[in-house]
């Protein structure tokens, strides 16, 4: 095959790794798994480098990627670790994780919703106007499928998700006539299980004011209350103008915000109880530190370590590359500091990019001088989280396990323990290997040294 059609091969299969039918995804995978395997195509050496917070098209990616294409995207670029963080679902979990295994790259897989912490209900935390609500995570999931007892619990909140979604676009829709979007017809169908996001809706709102009004600049002036030459402005740009739709249309202030309060979303406690049953991490999330709520970190952190939070994500980008010189020190002392105290309180630090608007990096730049001085805490976070993720995976003994539980009497002992799982581990190594010679009957010592062993 010459050059161009090998390289129109490439692009066709990564084009298919998008692809709504999930046999098709792994299909492209594999094909160019070998592709790869036989030097058409080039990859590099892998090295320190992690993306722990990539959202998919199971929730929304700003590029339109599958789990199974940031698996690939992952490998193209050199990082070692890669992992999945959708809003409200665990539906690409399963895929990602089988896909790095193709791909030779030590993966994590997560979920993330809004919570309602009741003891900080008056206080503002990471989602901005909103006292008492916080972006919150889980991690390390072993599969999409949780335990029979979690499994209302994880339904509710798809479903709480989704009627309010429903109550939004009623509300935008009233707002935009004679535009008018049909949930179900128009927006279910932009994902490939139907989980909708407000990114779904603003985009799915400006493609068709564009396919269905005469005059859709003047339209969206008014609508707006924007000078015409201003909105000629901003569509130039489709991922400013939908930014511009989503702060206008629903984000607070906007005509189709609903406020929420204590019944919105779950609890905090109803929250890791899902979480835990699946044998996976209660994660905090960090947005800046400007906040009342974040302003008081530690306590807040206390908190959540005591309903039993493992973990610390952070968004190092929104962190430092700032165009303002007072506000990148004012945010990167923040960040330090929170990192500093995630040290002390023994909470590993997870970090990624999210990917969930277009122009959000697909990769964090750790060698920046603004980076480099915490780079390998976040290292140590990914070989934590990814010990953490293969044991569960293929043993059953993870760091919710009654195996764990047995061997290590705090936090300290058993992250310094998954973390020399994540370096010693090796992903060539084939699943049913390592879970044939990982068994409970073994010390922890004893787990390292057999994966030492499948290393020679």
């Amino acid at each position: 095959m010459n050059e161009n059609k090998q390289s129109t091969q490439i692009t066709q299969l990564e084009e298919q790794l998008d692809h709504f039918d999930l046999s098709m995804r792994q299909a492209a995978l594999q094909e160019l798994a070998e592709l790869a395997q036989t030097g058409a195509v080039k990859l590099p050496q892998a090295r320190d480098i992690a993306n722990l917070h990539c959202h998919t098209f199971y929730s929304f990616n700003g590029y339109g990627f599958s789990p199974s294409h940031i698996a690939w995207l992952g490998r193209k670029l050199g990082a070692k670790f890669m992992g999945i963080i959708d809003f409200d679902v665990l539906d690409g979990v399963d895929e990602f994780l089988d896909a790095c295994d193709v791909v030779g790259l030590r993966s994590t897989a997560g979920i993330e919703t809004r919570v309602f912490i009741p003891e900080f209900s008056q206080v503002e935390i990471n989602s901005p106007g909103e006292p008492g609500v916080c972006y919150h995570m889980g991690t390390g999931f072993s599969s999409s499928a949780v335990p029979e007892v979690a499994e209302p619990a994880l339904k509710d909140i798809r479903h709480r998700v989704s009627q309010r979604n429903q109550q939004i676009l009623k509300r935008v829709n009233q707002f935009l006539a004679p535009l008018s979007l049909d949930y179900e017809e128009d927006i279910v169908p932009l994902t490939p299980a139907g989980n909708v996001t407000e990114r779904h809706m603003v985009q799915k709102i400006a493609e068709k004011s564009f396919i269905v009004l005469d005059d859709p600049v003047q339209f969206w002036g008014e609508k707006l209350d924007l000078p015409l030459e201003d909105i000629k402005m901003v569509l130039k740009d489709q991922n400013a103008f939908n930014n511009l739709l989503r702060k206008k249309l629903m984000k607070r202030g906007g005509v189709g915000y609903i406020q929420p309060d204590e019944t919105t979303f779950p609890t905090v406690d109803e929250y890791h109880a899902i979480i835990r049953a699946a044998k996976a991490l209660p994660c905090a999330a960090w947005l800046d530190g400007t906040s009342a709520g974040e302003r008081e970190m530690e306590s807040l952190l206390d908190l959540l370590i005591s309903k039993g939070a493992a973990a610390l994500n952070i968004i190092p980008d929104r962190n430092w590359n700032i165009s303002d010189p007072a506000e990148k020190t004012r945010k990167i002392n923040k960040l330090y500091k929170v990192v500093e105290l995630a040290q002390d309180l023994n909470l590993p630090v997870l970090v990624g990019t999210e990917m969930n608007a277009y122009g959000q990096k697909l990769m964090d730049d750790f060698d920046t001088p603004e980076l480099s001085p915490i780079r390998d805490i976040f290292i140590a976070g990914a070989y934590f989280l990814y010990g953490h993720t293969g044991m569960e995976r293929l043993t059953g003994m993870g760091y919710q396990s009654d195996w764990a539980n047995h061997h290590f009497g705090d936090r300290k002992s058993k992250n310094a323990f998954y973390e020399k799982v994540g370096r010693v581990a090796n992903p060539a190594i084939a699943p049913e290997l390592i879970a044939g010679f990982i068994t409970p009957d073994l010390s922890p010592q004893q787990v390292i040294n057999q994966l030492d062993r499948l290393n020679d």
